[in-house]
């Protein structure tokens, strides 16, 4: 496993190291489960690969994601991506599987902040919510049955991105008035660890990527 470093870029840039990340690995034949971190300057809605985007004002930057799945507003957060060939992962060709063993790293990573993280339940939910945090699947990440981490995947070549916000805060406000619903069943890293900086979690995540995997 790789670790690629932290940076922070405008939604755009963010999108193109994402792609590019995938194209390289293709192109190369990477055999490593590559990783990295990065956050959003300006703040920006990133939209699902096949997503309407007729809720959208303008007032906000907005991009296009790889990956499927519902918008995003980042904002206070980290976002992660993992590119990885598929027969790195144990039975990668499932798509359930592939996100729970990625994911699973997450959930691995807070054990040693020490935090409980689960996965989330597959739960019937309406069609009508714009925003990803909202949603709940069993292979999304939660504390104590609260979404903390969201992430979406696609494939190419037999190799699969997936990438996803962990939250560390979120303006209540803001996310309703942009996606006109309540937002609710969700967390995030501040108020699980207050203590814990972004720089901490970056220092943290890097020195158990390089110790344990």
């Amino acid at each position: 496993m790789k670790y690629l470093g932290f940076s922070v870029n405008s939604g755009s840039l963010n999108m193109e190291i994402d792609a590019q990340m995938l194209e390289n690995a293709i192109s190369n034949s990477e055999k490593n489960i590559l990783f990295r971190l990065y956050g959003w300057s300006p703040k920006c809605i990133s939209l699902g690969r096949n997503q309407k985007d007729d809720f959208l004002t303008g007032e906000i930057d907005a991009v296009r994601r790889l990956t499927g799945g519902r918008a995003l507003l980042h904002d206070n957060e980290i976002t992660y991506c993992c590119v990885a060939p598929a027969d790195a992962i144990p039975n990668g060709q499932s798509v359930v599987d592939s996100y729970k063993y990625i994911s699973g790293i997450l959930i691995d990573f807070f054990e040693t902040l020490g935090v409980e993280l689960d996965f989330g339940e597959n739960k019937r939910v309406s069609t009508h919510y714009d925003y990803c945090m909202l949603l709940s699947t069993g292979a999304d990440v939660c504390y104590k049955g609260q979404k903390i981490i969201g992430s979406a995947q696609c494939r190419k070549n037999g190799y699969i991105l997936q990438h996803g916000s962990i939250l560390f805060g979120y303006d209540k406000k803001l996310l309703e008035n942009l996606f006109k619903e309540e937002v609710k069943g969700i967390t995030t890293v501040n108020e699980i660890l207050p203590n814990l900086t972004k720089e901490e979690f970056v220092e943290k995540f890097e020195k158990f990527i390089l110790s344990n995997h």
